[in-house]
């Protein structure tokens, strides 16, 4: 277990931490808290509970992630994606079958800590990660139409069709104050932080929009006149479990738990990526599990860890968890001393935090880009899309996952019957007669979303300190969208050390799909070379000009 189970706080203050470093972290750690706030609350409206809740789940979620969890940087707390889902499971379970759905949840990602599962975003293909993505950033803009148009309409349908249909034949009933509310917010929180780099623009616009609305009495809806007084207390409510009727839980436990997981997982390499450090992914899962099984009890909503929070938290000059609890602990006081404040929010306002939210959350360009790659993962791009706007996110996940695994067997056959006789005579043995400054590296096999993760390491913890390395891919039948990304990242980690990369035997598909991703970027085309001997001439070349 306590190989498994390593909060990087306890390591972190084994190591010893300066006062500077605590400083820097404190100060990040408020500044997170100030851009959690709007979105906190404005995730939980739009997740159909009152806004306390949201409030909730950032300050106990987001202590106990920072505190146990196996990131140094990760912000927990509630987040844009899990808006559908807990919508959704309000609608069918109501509020007591939301906390115990949630708790189950966090059960399940103990369970795959302990199962050393920390690896499993190695196996979820992106174009599935950005189609259910960018269909909730859709569901999530659908939901925000009402209050930024200010119409007031008792009852919202469901049904993504319905709902848009409700809204066009409402068009006559909008509010114009309500408009020019939602579109101020959305201007003020996009372009403040060019003017005000240390507060963020969403906080700027809840600040600015609810003065001006209650200095002048503007007549629209507010979080006081839909949800009533926030609280500014916690309270302990222990849900009632009928284990006879637990196992209509496990389905939305289920999904709550893998969208918590692959969200947290992502949420730490990002991190990674920026602090140059690694995460520990199986106590990552432990911690957002224990999370999601205590929140619920003071009143929470699902968490798990936030990448736009995080990223600001690092960019703010976050480096231990100590800034993730700081956090939580400003959000608290904030909670405690201006939650009356709070209830004077116009909804139009919020709608437009939102609105900016699902735009982020988009990932329109890579949508894009995935859109121009192989057919295989267009369509399990567009499907899971579809799925998730039009039908429901447990089964847009579901069937994307088994769609990928399908395709990816029929590659496989397919590929294995098609596959050229290799006439390469070169052997071994040439391996060694590289020139003085040049390594070789040969990548053997399908450039694909489970193995992606695996060369990337590889490649990058090689330790080479040559000026030119030469990638033998002669035996790397596709590359898709996963592996793309992953070895462009890899590329620039290169680029940063002043590595140069010659490509050798790479296959025309292969050549099709890097030039269609725009490889040109890090690799010039006169670094493309179809043998290896004629590879090792352009390596010796770079070296001696160099």
């Amino acid at each position: 277990m306590s190989k498994i189970f390593k909060p990087k706080l306890f390591s972190v203050l084994k190591e010893g931490v300066s006062i500077s470093s605590v400083r820097k972290d404190i100060l990040a750690g408020i500044i997170v808290g100030i851009v959690a706030l709007p979105l906190a609350i404005a995730f939980a409206v739009a997740s159909g509970v009152s806004p306390e809740k949201g409030l909730i789940t950032a300050i106990i979620a987001g202590f106990v992630i920072s505190f146990l969890g196996g990131s140094r940087v990760q912000i927990g707390g509630p987040t844009g994606a899990f808006i559908i889902i807990v919508f959704g499971v309000l609608q069918e379970y109501g509020l007591e079958g939301l906390m115990i759905s949630t708790i189950l949840a966090g059960v399940m990602l103990i369970v795959f800590g302990l199962l050393r599962m920390g690896s499993i975003l190695t196996f979820i293909p992106q174009p599935l990660i950005v189609g259910f993505t960018s269909g909730i950033a859709l569901v999530i803009f659908s939901t925000q139409i009402k209050d930024a148009l200010g119409l007031q309409l008792n009852e919202v349908p469901s049904d993504f069709v319905d709902k848009w249909y409700t809204y066009l034949s409402n068009l006559d009933k909008i509010n114009l104050i309500s408009i020019i509310i939602t579109i101020s917010t959305i201007l003020i929180t996009v372009y403040s932080g060019k003017l005000i780099k240390k507060i963020p623009g969403s906080f700027i616009a809840i600040v600015v929009i609810t003065a001006v609305t209650s200095l002048f009495g503007l007549n629209v809806s507010t979080i006081e006149s839909v949800f009533g007084a926030i609280p500014t207390n916690f309270s302990i409510d222990i849900p009632s479990v009928d284990l006879g009727n637990i196992g209509m839980y496990v389905k939305p436990a289920f999904t709550i738990a893998i969208l918590g997981a692959i969200e947290s997982l992502l949420s730490a390499v990002v991190a990674d990526g920026m602090i140059s450090g690694k995460h520990r992914s199986n106590t990552e899962l432990i911690a957002q599990g224990i999370a999601n099984i205590v929140t619920p009890i003071f009143g929470g909503i699902p968490a798990t860890g936030a990448i736009a929070r995080t990223a600001t938290n690092v960019k703010n000059g976050g480096r231990t968890p100590i800034s993730g609890i700081m956090h939580a602990v400003t959000l608290l006081l904030i909670m405690f001393f201006f939650g009356k404040l709070a209830m004077l929010i116009p909804m139009p306002c919020l709608a437009g935090i939102l609105i900016v939210v699902s735009y982020n959350m988009s990932e329109w360009r890579t949508f894009k880009s995935i859109l121009k790659g192989s057919a295989y993962d267009i369509v399990v791009l567009v499907t899971t899309f579809l799925l998730t706007v039009l039908v429901d996110l447990s089964l847009a996940i579901e069937i994307g996952i088994v769609l990928s695994a399908i395709l990816f067997m029929y590659r496989m056959a397919k590929i294995g019957k098609v596959m050229p006789v290799d006439t390469d005579t070169d052997s071994i043995d040439t391996y060694g007669n590289l020139p003085k400054g040049v390594d070789m590296f040969e990548i053997s096999g399908p450039f694909f979303f489970a193995a992606a993760k695996q060369y990337q390491e590889a490649l990058v913890n090689l330790n080479i300190k040559s000026k030119v390395i030469i990638l033998r891919m002669r035996h790397v039948p596709f590359i898709d969208s996963t592996g793309m990304h992953n070895f462009k990242e890899t590329l620039k980690y290169f680029k940063s050390k002043n590595i140069e990369i010659v490509l050798s035997g790479i296959n025309d598909n292969v050549i099709s799909e890097l030039k269609k991703n725009n490889i040109e970027e890090f690799i010039p085309d006169i670094n493309i070379i179809s043998t290896y001997n004629l590879a090792v001439k352009r390596a010796s070349d770079i070296v001696d000009i160099e």
